[in-house]
């Protein structure tokens, strides 16, 4: 088969890789219905993060079981699947506790940019549809992989109740349905830091109340005076940059909860400053599997539609335009078809 592969800053290649097969009898080979570039496979094509060797890429996916390990019990082939960026067993105390992507067993999900796929602990981190979905569900089932999951993470995390003010730091995918995440979850007043003209109209799609453009400390002025100089009850950080995560531990009322689930890049936390802030701080690689589930059911049965967030479509032989769009920010998201 073909698949995506990065070999270095901004060089990314469609090309001949050898067919998954079945390696452990806990495994399951999938043929992916879509994948996407998500916003974290920047890190590396621009080189923030390094690649010291040719790496297959892509970590969120939905597609059809083809085959599965001698062990594998609840997962059949045939059945229409999504998994995690994580392979969990589901079954460990981490997993019972609900943090899938700490399972004591965990696997990263690789090379999902390509036409089949590979895998691991199949029974715990697969889980099925009720029936093959049309083609029109399909890129919003694809959120439930990784983005929606981790925007879902982020206003649990944040404890974002019904009638909480909300602000959610970041305007790309897993912003976008962060602010989606939190009304489902009740919120009153959803302010979307965003300053870009597309990303804003979408927020307000998915009730975003207010957008406030400025970033840094005039974004937390702003904050601090659309709340009467009290700060939100709960603030998502969606990018992993310092300057993202200051603004969000600012922008915190006292007492109130700050999100953070942008994979970190060069930030630094100052105890004494962190004490002083008396907020509440949770986050880390978002536990996706737990929500799967019930995100599922919400994206079946028409409560939402997440796949709003792809505004580009390529076939995935064009993987590499799909880099370039995000990269230079004409697209939130691409969409891979097969």
């Amino acid at each position: 088969m073909r698949g995506t592969m990065l070999y270095g800053p901004r060089d990314v290649r469609f090309e001949e890789r050898p067919d998954p097969t079945i390696i452990e009898p806990t495994d399951a080979i999938i043929r992916i219905s879509a994948a996407c570039v998500c916003g974290s496979d920047l890190w590396p094509y621009r080189g923030i993060e390094p690649t010291t060797q040719p790496r297959p890429m892509g970590h969120e996916y939905c597609g059809m079981v083809e085959e599965v390990g001698s062990a594998v019990k609840n997962i059949k082939p045939g059945q229409f699947v999504v998994g995690s960026f994580f392979a969990s067993d589901n079954t460990c105390p981490n997993c019972q506790f609900g943090y899938q992507s700490s399972c004591m067993h965990r696997e990263g999900v690789g090379g999902a940019q390509s036409p089949v796929l590979r895998v691991p602990l199949a029974d715990g981190t697969l889980v099925a549809t009720p029936s093959v979905p049309s083609n029109d569900l399909i890129p919003s089932l694809l959120t439930t992989s990784d983005v929606l999951g981790t925007g879902w993470f982020a206003a649990d995390a944040a404890n974002v109740k019904p009638g909480s003010t909300v602000v959610v730091i970041g305007d790309g995918a897993v912003g976008l349905l962060g602010v989606l995440s939190a009304r489902q979850r009740g919120a009153e007043r959803i302010i979307a830091m965003s300053r870009h003209e597309s990303r804003q109209k979408l927020a307000r799609e998915f009730d975003a109340t207010d957008v406030v453009a400025e970033r840094g400390d005039e974004g937390v002025a702003r904050i601090m005076d659309m709340t009467n100089g009290i700060g939100a009850d709960s603030v998502l950080e969606c990018v992993g940059t310092q300057e993202a995560m200051m603004q969000a531990i600012h922008s915190t009322r006292k007492g109130g909860y700050v999100s953070f689930v942008g994979v970190p890049h060069g930030v630094e936390l100052n105890g004494e400053g962190l004490f002083f802030a008396h907020i509440h701080l949770h986050g880390g690689p978002a536990t996706v599997r737990r929500y799967l589930p019930e995100l599922i059911d919400l994206v079946w049965n028409g409560k939402i539609n997440p796949g709003k967030v792809f505004d580009l479509e390529l076939p995935m032989a064009q993987v590499a335009e799909g880099y370039r769009a995000m990269d230079e920010r004409r697209a939130i998201k691409a969409l891979l078809w097969p």
